[in-house]
C-alpha cells in the first residue's frame, strides 16, 4: 500500500537517510521516495501508515 507523508525538517542527503532507514526498520522490502524541496515521502509499504508515520517521528522530523 502506498502513502504519502508531509515531512518538516528534512532539509540534508542525511535526513533522507535516516527517514528512509527508519521505514526499513519497520518493513525491509518497502520503498521510500523522498522529495525533499516539497517536504514529501511516499511509502510503498505492508505496514500501516500511523506506525510509518511514528517511526518517522522518532527520528525527530514533523509528520503530517
Amino acid at each position: 500500500m502506498q502513502n504519502t507523508f508531509q515531512v518538516q525538517g528534512m532539509t540534508c542527503g542525511h535526513c533522507e537517510r535516516a527517514v528512509t532507514q527508519a521505514v526499513q526498520q519497520l518493513d525491509a522490502q518497502a520503498t521510500v521516495q523522498i522529495d525533499r524541496a516539497h517536504g514529501k515521502v511516499v511509502v510503498d509499504s505492508s505496514q500501516p501508515a500511523d506506525k510509518i508515520a511514528a517511526a518517522i517521528a522518532a527520528e525527530g522530523y514533523q509528520v503530517q
